[in-house]
């Protein structure tokens, strides 16, 4: 069974986090192949906590998660070693466990998670999949959380509340295991971006209709020694693992700084930025926000955050206290993406946004797709009614601008003016619209 004296990794506020599991890792494979003991891993996984979160929200199935960590510290003590790898996914290290020791420790944990939880007046019975691994020689951190993550899904697909020891599970498909790798790769470099420097904000402008500049929306790029990663690989992976809580608060940070030294140089322009649900599920979101805007030296009314439309499906006490607070503070407010099957009008009459953002689906389909103006022209009309500025993303060609001018919409964003582009760039265009 595990080590008696191995730490636990519990911080009182909860276990520690991806990176610190993979450096633990790597320090006790260190140790253990001096010594020959065997070092195992169960990566656990909480089936069907989507069905908690529609039921009961977000904050519901944190509740679940958070009696359900306290069992599990209960049970293990001091014994084993706890990381949280995502949002119901954690890993617990065993020193000196075998598998078979390890797989009869794994039994003992899903009988304790599979007991009853009172929730309200329900009573749920919680499962979760478990899959087991022990470290082979010479293997290193990635690989082994690698093999005890795939071991976990495999459990999951047989039905949940399984344990599958790495080896045992189907074969799974090539593209498969690249895909594992590419992401453990990623989130290894976005890492190294964040201690080097390899991070940056680039700047696109939003147009309005009359040619006046109504903002510029923050777009972050990543950049490390194996070149650049694009936002579409890199931002799912910080999703996944939990970053992107990080990459936002260093992008509030770096996108302030940015509105001050606009103002500064004497371009009184909005800027974007993004904030992740990650962000503004968070109690500390609205410090972060203050923070922010304190170090910067900033007027808020030059900052706007992005919120992406899916937030509003559930918006729990914590998310409206931080979009009231931001208001509070004179930070405005823009819906993202609208438009891409999140839509709740209940919700959206509630949000004190006053922009609201229209999805490029709808745009690159322009003119020729009647029924899509109609929906584009629909959204404007609903924007203009809760007093919101609809902004169109994606423009790309001058018929597709004519067609949202006659849609009624108030401004674009596109290739149509310009490319995403670096600060010192963005600059040189503003002063060249705007000479003095």
């Amino acid at each position: 069974m595990p080590h008696p004296h191995a730490r636990g990794a519990d911080t009182g506020a909860g276990f520690l986090d991806r990176a610190t599991c993979l450096h633990r890792v790597s320090h006790i494979a260190a140790e253990t192949s001096s010594t020959q003991q065997p070092l195992a891993a169960l990566w656990i996984g909480l089936d069907r906590l989507k069905q908690i979160n529609q039921s009961f929200g977000h904050q519901g199935g944190d509740i679940v998660i958070l009696q359900i960590t306290q069992r599990l510290r209960e049970k293990t003590g001091g014994r084993s070693e706890w990381y949280r790898m995502g949002g119901d996914e954690f890993v617990c290290l065993l020193p000196d466990t075998n598998a078979d020791q390890a797989r009869k420790f794994a039994a003992e944990l899903i009988q304790v998670i599979e007991a009853p939880l009172r929730f309200g007046e329900l009573l749920l019975h919680p499962s979760a999949s478990i899959g087991v691994v022990v470290l082979e020689e010479n293997e290193d951190s990635f690989m082994f959380l690698e093999r005890a993550d795939h071991a976990m899904s495999a459990a999951k697909r047989q039905g949940g509340g399984r344990i599958v020891v790495s080896g045992e599970e189907p074969t799974p498909g090539r593209m498969g295991i690249l895909l594992a790798r590419e992401e453990l790769a990623i989130e290894s470099q976005l890492h190294e971006a964040l201690e080097n420097g390899g991070l940056a904000l680039h700047y696109q402008p939003i147009v309005s209709l009359d040619g006046h500049i109504e903002g510029v929306e923050a777009l972050m790029r990543c950049t490390t020694g194996n070149g650049s990663i694009p936002p579409g690989k890199f931002i799912p992976v910080a999703e996944k693992t939990g970053l992107v809580t990080r990459l936002g608060e260093w992008s509030l940070l770096t996108g302030t700084g940015f509105a001050r030294e606009l103002a500064n140089a004497g371009l009184r322009t909005k800027v974007a930025i993004n904030v992740s649900r990650a962000q503004l599920i968070s109690p500390k979101f609205s410090q972060a926000l203050h923070a922010a805007l304190m170090c910067s030296n900033v007027s808020p009314e030059l900052i706007e955050l992005e919120l992406t439309e899916s937030l509003f499906m559930d918006i729990s006490a914590v998310v409206q206290d931080n979009l009231r607070a931001a208001r509070e503070a004179g930070v405005s407010l823009a819906i993202d993406d609208f438009g891409t099957g999140y839509s709740c009008l209940a919700n959206l009459k509630d949000i004190p946004a006053t922009k609201l953002k229209l999805d490029r689906a709808f745009v690159i389909v322009l003119p020729h797709d009647r029924r899509a103006f109609a929906v584009v022209k629909a959204m404007t009309q609903l924007g203009r009614e809760l007093g919101m500025t609809v902004v169109a993303e994606g423009v790309e060609e001058m018929n597709q601008l004519d067609a949202l001018r006659e849609a009624g919409v108030d401004a674009i964003q596109g290739y149509i003016h310009a490319r995403p582009m670096p600060k010192e760039t963005l600059l040189t265009w503003l002063k060249e619209r705007n000479p003095t």
